[in-house]
């Protein structure tokens, strides 16, 4: 409940971060997206809510919107090839790897995720980075199919500007937007059903190919 509380209102969370450690804040972001991004056990970190979060911060003054993306953007992409290199190198091992008889990572979303490879190819690294969950297991199941290192690199570059520059500048730009900055909350879920979008079209899609 206190991972959702801290989604939800991440903005407010992030306010008060500023006003007790000042800049430190920075380390903050960098960490969270790196993590998010580069640890195939951390998909539940919030990414899309912290982006438009800190546009809206920074439209207020509380953060450079420069520095901001630019450290952004620098943890997601290195987060995205540590993440490659980790599914490369120890991709198998970390699948079957189990702390107190459960798995670490769950099958499923390798699954949903090698799904999406089937479907769109390597572009799936750009697409990923919009839908939670799906953009932490994109890298490591590039690396585990053993992805050439320079294709993968092109579009996780691609994807990592596209993300972090895309979704803080709308954060930037609506968040001061009376009906937006008052209903934070709603704005950071209507975020997350947008992006789960393309899952729910697939899987229907797919349920109607079965039928038929």
């Amino acid at each position: 409940m206190e991972l959702i509380d801290f989604i939800l209102h991440v903005d407010k969370h992030l306010e008060t971060f500023i006003q007790n450690y000042n800049t430190g804040v920075y380390v903050l972001l960098f960490l969270i997206v790196f993590v998010e991004t580069g640890l195939v056990v951390m998909p539940f970190l919030p990414g899309d809510s912290l982006l438009f979060a800190v546009g809206m911060l920074a439209a207020k003054g509380f953060l450079s919107i420069e520095l901001s993306i630019g450290l952004m953007f620098l943890a997601a992409f290195l987060g995205d090839n540590c993440n490659y290199f980790m599914g490369k190198y120890f991709g198998e091992k970390i699948v079957n790897f189990k702390l107190f008889g459960k798995t670490l990572v769950k099958q499923a979303y390798i699954d949903k995720t090698q799904a999406y490879y089937d479907q769109n190819g390597a572009q799936t690294v750009i697409i990923a980075r919009f839908i939670p969950i799906v953009r932490t297991f994109a890298p490591f199941v590039a690396g585990v199919g053993k992805m050439p290192y320079f294709k993968f690199l092109k579009f996780s570059l691609i994807g990592a500007v596209l993300w972090v520059v895309g979704i803080s500048l709308a954060g930037y730009f609506l968040g001061s937007i009376p009906i937006v900055k008052e209903n934070f909350e709603k704005v950071v879920i209507g975020i997350v059903l947008i992006s789960v979008l393309p899952i729910v079209y697939k899987l229907f899609t797919q349920k109607e190919e079965t039928k038929a």
